[in-house]
């Protein structure tokens, strides 16, 4: 008679699975929880692309399934800081001088992608939290963070993806992908998280130019980091408060719009600001790419 499956973590779990973990946890009671998941992913041989054991994923695995009385876990052995809370991002002197020219006239621009270089992760997360309306928080998961500079010293410009919305409603139906799809390929998606201009630049042209050279790249720049590429690209943009002008002007699309509800509202009560749903594919044949998983 065939086991019954079912997907957590976006990986198939069937009793043999769930047998082999109890097993682990038995033979190892002084183990902490860290330990076991390290240990569950080298059994499983459960790796991202790029080669490195999911051992994180591993460990939302068995917190999900101690969540649904499967199996016991240990009890914690620390209590889980808030790191984005607890961070103290230190205030930086900018150069403030105000920058009104035509984009031509900037003169030479580079973009940096920072996010394995600790000066240039600092320096955007000083910006953000300073004149990002949402400030900043740290990004969990894979991430790629980017700076334009003027002549490779002075920052006009950031941006910051991280990890893809769990659910969408309207950009899944733009994907038209299975939810067990959405479980496997939810990495292959991208969410341009924070973009941001520094309010004394004053270039028409600037955002989206720094959009389209950033999209040339972000798909390598995952490969070579994370060891796959990105096929497609979201955003939101609080209606209330921008129009989008910048993700239109690069030719990104609107597909709709969320509900006004967090995650958590499962009694229609709790209300946030609409936002309009943007995405840019990166690759034609992106629902195919997001269907199997081959990027």
């Amino acid at each position: 008679m065939p086991q019954e499956t079912t997907i957590v973590q976006g990986r198939a779990v069937n009793e043999t699975d769930l047998d082999q973990i109890r097993q682990l946890i038995a033979a190892n009671p002084q183990w902490s929880r860290r330990r076991l998941s390290q240990a569950l992913a080298a059994a499983w041989n459960w790796r991202n692309p790029a080669g490195q054991l999911k051992d994180m994923a591993a460990r939302s695995l068995l917190v999900k399934l101690e969540q649904r009385g499967c199996i016991p876990l240990p009890p914690r052995r620390r209590i889980p800081t808030n790191r984005m809370r607890a961070r103290v991002i230190a205030p930086r002197l900018w150069d403030t001088r105000p920058l009104v020219v035509p984009l031509e006239g900037l003169g030479p621009l580079e973009v940096h992608e920072v996010s394995g270089d600790q000066q240039g992760r600092e320096i955007l997360a000083a910006a953000l939290a300073e004149f990002h309306y949402l400030g900043y928080r740290s990004s969990v998961g894979e991430n790629a963070q980017y700076l334009v500079t003027q002549g490779g010293s002075r920052v006009l410009a950031g941006l910051l993806f991280g990890s893809a919305a769990w659910k969408c409603q309207d950009r899944d139906r733009f994907v038209g992908w299975s939810i067990a799809a959405r479980e496997r390929n939810l990495p292959l998606i991208t969410n341009n998280q924070r973009c941001l201009i520094l309010p004394w630049v004053r270039v028409h042209g600037l955002g989206s130019w720094m959009l389209g050279r950033v999209l040339r790249r972000l798909s390598s720049d995952w490969q070579a980091k994370y060891g796959h590429g990105i096929a497609l690209v979201e955003t939101f943009v609080e209606r209330d408060r921008f129009r989008g002008t910048l993700y239109q002007a690069a030719n990104w699309q609107r597909i709709g719009s969320t509900q006004g509800r967090t995650r958590q509202d499962r009694n229609y009560t709790m209300r946030v600001p609409v936002k309009d749903v943007y995405v840019y594919p990166l690759a034609r044949n992106f629902r195919e790419i997001l269907s199997d998983g081959i990027v």
